[in-house]
């Protein structure tokens, strides 16, 4: 009787296992269907003529205008931003991932007087707004002679993407046994070497997380690529867009197929970078 009993209880609570296994399933199925239907609805809309753009907002285009694309390319010269926003994010990226790793091994693995006085002044970093820190960067650049350059967008977003890459490194590389850089040193390994041999190794989710989050901030920042660059061989993605806009008249479709191109690579990056994200966000969770 016992085992009767047991075994309906077994069976009672393996259904429901699958009842709740079903009802996730559908709601993450519901929840992936409102998460794509915008990129869904941007590719319809950059197939799309003007007038359709109006009145048929929702459904399949009645023309394909697969124009709207050349258009882009040609009279809103998004390939030539396009290249540009590819040039300053990877090199914000680059020198992001450089000093922020860098000074996070100075301030977490080495001994020195005002190591946590200095860590938390770079981590006020992160409470600046962007917006109060327009003139002062648009003087300095004055000064040095760095507007109409790359440079004068790689900088800034290397300097706002510091804060928070140093906030990342560190929840990381303070969880690396110190045993190792000891082990190291007694092989005869330097600073430099145990650094590039030990530590940067082990910080492969930690660099994927700074790389995308640095990269999301360089592709689609639009104020400091429209005040601190004036001649348009120069402008990036956000700004050659914004371009495509008239004050009159407006293509819209064109728009749409701008937009469409300037997502991609965003897409591709996080469909690359995905799975180190999640690895970062899970050891991040077991830490804490």
């Amino acid at each position: 009787m016992a085992k009767s009993k047991n075994l309906s209880d077994y069976q009672v609570s393996q259904s429901n296992g699958k009842v709740a296994n079903v009802i996730i399933w559908i709601l993450l199925s519901i929840w992936t269907l409102v998460n794509l239907y915008p990129l869904y609805w941007m590719v319809l809309f950059s197939l799309k003529n003007d007038t359709e753009v109006y009145t048929n907002k929702f459904g399949l285009p009645k023309e394909w205008a697969w124009e709207n694309y050349k258009t882009a390319m040609r009279v809103g010269n998004i390939g030539r931003n396009y290249l540009n926003s590819i040039i300053v994010a990877f090199a914000t990226i680059l020198i992001t991932l450089v000093a922020a790793s860098m000074a996070t091994y100075a301030l977490t693995r080495i001994r020195w007087r005002g190591a946590g006085l200095m860590h938390k002044i770079f981590l006020l970093g992160i409470t600046i707004p962007v917006q109060s820190s327009i003139v002062p960067i648009f003087v300095v650049l004055n000064k040095l002679k760095l507007r109409e350059s790359y440079f004068a967008m790689i900088l800034p977003y290397s300097a706002f993407a510091l804060a928070m890459g140093i906030l990342i490194c560190a929840g990381f590389m303070t969880e690396i046994p110190k045993e190792l850089d000891e082990a190291a040193y007694i092989d005869g390994c330097g600073r430099a070497r145990v650094f590039f041999k030990v530590i940067v190794p082990l910080m492969k989710p930690a660099v994927a997380t700074v790389s995308i989050y640095t990269f999301m901030q360089c592709w689609n920042e639009l104020i400091f690529a429209t005040i601190f660059i004036d001649k348009s061989y120069l402008f990036t993605i956000p700004v050659g867009i914004q371009q495509l806009v008239g004050t009159f008249t407006t293509s819209w479709g064109s728009v749409g197929a701008a937009l469409t191109i300037a997502t991609v690579p965003t897409v591709i990056a996080y469909i690359l970078l995905s799975r180190r994200i999640q690895e970062s966000f899970i050891a991040g969770a077991i830490k804490g």
